[in-house]
């Protein structure tokens, strides 16, 4: 499967735009290219049910689940709420990402 490049990278903040968790927001922590998935802080979380091992007791462990890239846009603080973006020229630095609605630049 081929790599892709995607609207949104790691420690990005998101607003869920689909699904069973559509309006909340979080913190990108992975992003899996082949796969073509996020996975989002606190967002889609899943119960794993695990043997104890010599390492760790067993139990029910709460984890993050991935979503499709898709699913999440890019969160402004300035429109308060996820849009989409553009590639937007500044002097000497290349390009950075930009509000579609205000214009405001998202990468710091």
């Amino acid at each position: 499967m081929e790599r892709t490049v995607f609207h949104v990278k790691r420690k990005d903040l998101v607003q869920v735009m689909t699904g069973r968790e559509k309006g909340k927001t979080g913190k990108i922590l992975r992003v899996l290219n082949k796969r073509g998935r996020v996975v989002v802080e606190k967002i889609n979380m899943l119960k794993r049910h695990t043997k104890p091992t010599g390492k760790s007791a067993g139990g029910i462990v709460e984890k993050e689940g991935t979503l499709p890239a898709s699913n999440v846009l890019l969160f402004c603080e300035k429109c308060n709420r996820g849009v989409r973006t553009r590639r937007q020229p500044v002097d000497g630095a290349g390009k950075v990402r930009a509000c579609r609605k205000c214009g405001s630049q998202l990468d710091k």
